[in-house]
């Protein structure tokens, strides 16, 4: 009798060739199929993937890195930082890569750290990443032009940090000067002679488009073009902005460069007893989750942050693989205003020489309801 130990082994872990025998294919057409190389028929993938997941069959990408001289990881560098944009750019950066069969390896650059760039990389590169996602959103004084360290893998750049060579480097999430355009274009559409601008910092790069789409908007209406407010990306910023702001009665239409500061705008207006938007129009930038649940619904440009990774990483993955072929085209993100409740055309002009007076209501809220219609539709 033999006497048990008290553990019970655990069964072999399943191997390339348990999945073949069980499909009835060759070893060689397993491969091919967890490669994802071509001249596999539908239906041959496809009983090779049941077989695989009813045995619980998972590839050694160690043993593969080994064999193909690649560690099929991706690199990632992005400010450490829990602003809205970068950290949704990040969340679809991370579902996308997921989904390629690709590890993921991020390291996190502190804003006010000029190396911090080319330290992240060359960090990566120790690693042996086969490619580097760079989701740098702001330029850091004293940052040295190029990377003193030599980068011989593919790079996808989402934004716009300092220039440095590399095997490949693609361009991606562009485009956030068109979406500013179209948040200007909105409130020209409606009426209002001008916009104003709450301006994001412009040592981030996003700032910078948004600022620029509304400059050129602007120019090629012939409208005046208001000074600019600088503000933090804070919703604090953005009601120092207001008060600001709601002691110009000429004021009758705002844009926001998010939508956090677009929040706290509104409740200033409301306080120094400009109704949004009866009084001032105001849109915002992002769509993050509670846009929709403010007073009044915000009308705001909304960011597409997987379209923006899916295309991107699809991009670096195709230059990984295919490194001697073209790279694929890069395509601007589609444009989605969502329009709510917080704008409207503005109010009759008064005649020349007659002021309207706004009384300041400390800690109050706007004079008149919000408008019944608090829903949304999206222009694309």
């Amino acid at each position: 009798m033999t006497r048990g130990t008290g553990r019970e082994q655990s069964p072999a872990a399943p191997r390339s060739v348990d999945v073949a025998r069980l499909a009835g294919v060759s070893q060689k057409t397993v491969s091919r199929v967890f490669n994802e190389e071509p001249y596999v028929s539908a239906e041959v993938r496809r009983r090779v993937l049941e077989a695989a997941e009813q045995l619980g069959y998972r590839r050694n990408n160690a043993a593969r890195a080994l064999a193909s001289g690649r560690t099929r990881s991706i690199g990632v560098v992005t400010l450490g930082t829990a602003l809205y944009g970068p950290a949704s750019l990040l969340m679809g950066v991370e579902r996308v890569v997921r989904d390629t069969g690709y590890a993921l390896r991020v390291v996190n650059t502190m804003e006010g750290d000029p190396a911090g760039l080319a330290g992240a990389v060359g960090s990566l590169l120790d690693q042996g990443v086969d490619g580097i996602v760079i989701s740098e959103p702001i330029e850091e004084e004293g940052a040295e032009g190029d990377l003193t360290v030599p980068v011989n893998v593919p790079v996808l750049v989402l934004g716009a940090p300092p220039p440095f060579t590399a095997s490949t480097v693609l361009y991606g999430a562009g485009g956030a000067d068109l979406m500013a355009r179209a948040a200007i274009e909105h409130l020209l559409d409606l009426g209002h002679p001008t916009v104003h601008h709450l301006a994001g910092p412009q040592r981030w790069y996003a700032a910078k488009d948004r600022l620029e789409g509304w400059r050129a908007a602007l120019a090629a209406h012939g409208r005046d073009r208001p000074p600019v407010i600088e503000g933090d990306w804070s919703a604090a910023s953005g009601y120092a902005a207001g008060r600001e702001l709601a002691a110009d009665p000429e004021v009758t239409a705002v844009f926001a460069a998010n939508d956090d500061m677009a929040i706290g705008l509104i409740r200033a207006l409301a306080e120094a007893g400009r109704r949004v938007p009866e009084d001032v129009s105001v849109v915002g930038f992002d769509d993050i989750p509670v846009a929709a649940y403010v007073t009044p619904p915000l009308t705001t440009v909304r960011q597409q942050f997987d379209t923006v990774a899916q295309e991107g990483l699809k991009r670096l993955v195709h230059a990984i693989e295919n490194p001697q072929a073209e790279a694929l085209p890069a395509s601007d993100p589609p444009v989605h205003l969502v329009v709510r409740a917080s704008t409207q055309p503005p109010p009759p002009r008064r005649p020349p020489g007659r002021r309207r007076h706004t009384a300041s209501r400390p800690g109050g809220g706007p004079h008149d309801p919000p408008p019944a219609n608090g829903g949304s539709s999206t222009h694309h």
